[in-house]
């Protein structure tokens, strides 16, 4: 079964139901499929052998990869925000593309092409000529490649992940029920393209049957604005927006009338924003989503019940779930692993192991990294609890080693956000000779706090091994679009350089 499917299904249920808003775009899901016949046809005459994409997204997103399924050519959506060397690496990877770009990004594409590109076509160009094709679409076979997308390199070199027309229709028909969603339901999408949940979003709105609302560059005014003139039932941010969108919220005085439900993902949010933003939205369900690019988007889910009861309890292990990403959704297993690759019991931690259809596990030019029982290795460091709630960590490669002690960044960032001078805190492990490595928190203030009084207050709620060594500020962190703190960068910084707890130098 081809995604091109799911869009055909929601068109022969609903085919005037409004499907695409975007600025003054609005397509209706017949008008939809259509505009992807004929774009798969102009795909198929150029005998490119797969597509990019580099834009901010909006309506061209489903058209592109509708039309990419019609014409069974894998589709890759770009980080729009690289230059032209770091874009150039990229293309160079993929075989024979067709690169289609919005018109802000032609000069950077033009300057990054090689001689592999069968072409490079303007987004309005190519909106037009699949208006004017005479429709075609091929039925691209369940294990073709889909959509390959580039994994942020937040600790690596990005690789290039391989998700087929199986692996992402077993994740929408196994979270989504077709045609559930009510008539008025809306659904505001402000995710880069590039991005899993953004590919996610532009097939499961689709396939409930919401109207799906595009917002091609984020500003919390006008993603509030918007909410409001569309009638906004359903939305999906990352925590750095979730964060803008309390300030200005707070700052306005501004309502969300129509909201129903606010996903978030991408990254972890801090627990006091969350505890904000629930009293601030009480009547909005909150749904923490947690999921890979290679387990084609979401693989466990904490609900709106889940997050209100953890709110309001006083019993300390149903609260200690709002910091979880909740249970698995359906057709996903779950296992713990240590080093040697044992299974753990509940409450040990040790690395994330994934199975399901709805896993890839598969990237371009290195092949699937799936073990023998179709097990994927996250490299996230986790902890299932006796309930079956899943607790994530943070990323394996990021464990600091002190004087030979394991310790996760994450637990002790979770005390030194709960301090009401830290806005925002990364722990990175530092070079040491005497201790091999050394934390280091790096803090975004709320003020002017005292690093010593912070690192007494790390200690008070932690073992003293745990203790940041080094308290360093900073105006920001550098992060990804999705609000995935680069980590590399802060190490690379303050390994240069020591870290002085005073001056933050």
């Amino acid at each position: 079964m081809s995604i091109a499917l799911l869009l055909d299904m929601a068109a022969s249920n609903d085919p005037d139901r409004t499907a695409v808003v975007c600025g003054e775009t609005h397509w209706t899901t017949a008008r939809l499929r259509e505009l992807t016949h004929g774009g798969a046809a102009v795909l198929t005459e150029s005998r490119a052998r797969s597509v990019a994409y580099v834009g901010t997204g909006g309506h061209l997103l489903p058209l592109l990869l509708f039309s990419c399924a019609g014409a069974a050519l894998p589709f890759t959506p770009l980080n729009y925000r690289l230059g032209a060397s770091a874009l150039g690496g990229l293309i160079a990877r993929l075989d024979a593309p067709l690169i289609v770009c919005d018109d802000e990004y032609h000069d950077t594409v033009a300057s990054a092409v090689s001689d592999s590109v069968v072409a490079v076509v303007r987004s309005t160009d190519f909106r037009a000529r699949a208006a004017a094709a005479e429709p075609a679409a091929l039925d691209a076979a369940p294990d073709e490649v889909a959509v390959v997308l580039f994994t942020s390199g937040t600790t690596s070199a990005p690789k290039a992940v391989e998700l087929t027309h199986h692996n992402l229709v077993s994740y929408i028909t196994g979270t989504v029920d077709f045609a559930s969603a009510a008539p008025d339901d809306a659904a505001l999408v402000c995710v880069p393209p590039y991005h899993i949940a953004g590919v996610g979003a532009a097939m499961s709105h689709l396939y409930a049957g919401r109207k799906v609302v595009y917002l091609r560059s984020f500003d919390a005014a006008e993603w509030i604005a918007a909410a409001r003139r569309e009638s906004v039932t359903t939305a999906t941010v990352v925590p750095t927006m979730l964060a803008r969108i309390v300030a200005e919220l707070e700052h306005t005085g501004a309502t969300l009338p129509s909201l129903r439900t606010l996903a978030y993902g991408g990254s972890k949010v801090a627990l006091p924003l969350l505890r904000k933003a629930l009293r601030l939205l009480p009547d909005v369900g909150f749904v923490n989503a947690y999921g890979l690019t290679e387990t084609s988007s979401t693989i466990a889910v904490l609900g709106p019940e889940e997050h209100r009861a953890a709110l309001a309890t006083d019993n300390p292990a149903v609260a200690r779930r709002l910091g979880s990403v909740g249970t698995p959704v359906p057709g996903i297993e779950l296992q713990i692993r240590d080093e040697n690759g044992t299974v753990l019991p509940a409450g040990a931690p040790g690395e994330l192991y994934v199975r399901g259809a709805q896993v890839s596990g598969r990237y371009t030019g290195i092949g699937s990294v799936l073990d023998p029982d179709g097990w994927f290795p996250t490299k996230d460091v986790a902890v299932l609890d006796t309930d079956g709630y899943l607790y994530v960590g943070g990323r394996s490669d990021d464990t600091i080693i002190r004087g030979g002690e394991n310790i996760a960044p994450a637990e002790i960032e979770d005390v030194l956000v709960e301090h009401p001078q830290v806005r925002e805190v990364a722990v990175i492990g530092v070079e040491d000779e005497q201790w091999g490595q050394i934390i280091v928190a790096v803090v975004v203030p709320d003020g002017d706090p005292d690093p010593e009084e912070l690192r007494g207050f790390a200690r008070a709620g932690l073992r003293g091994s745990r203790t940041p060594d080094k308290v360093v500020f900073r105006d920001a962190l550098p992060a990804t679009p999705t609000g995935k703190i680069l980590r590399r960068e802060l190490v690379d910084e303050y390994s240069r350089r020591p870290a002085d707890s005073q001056t933050g130098a």
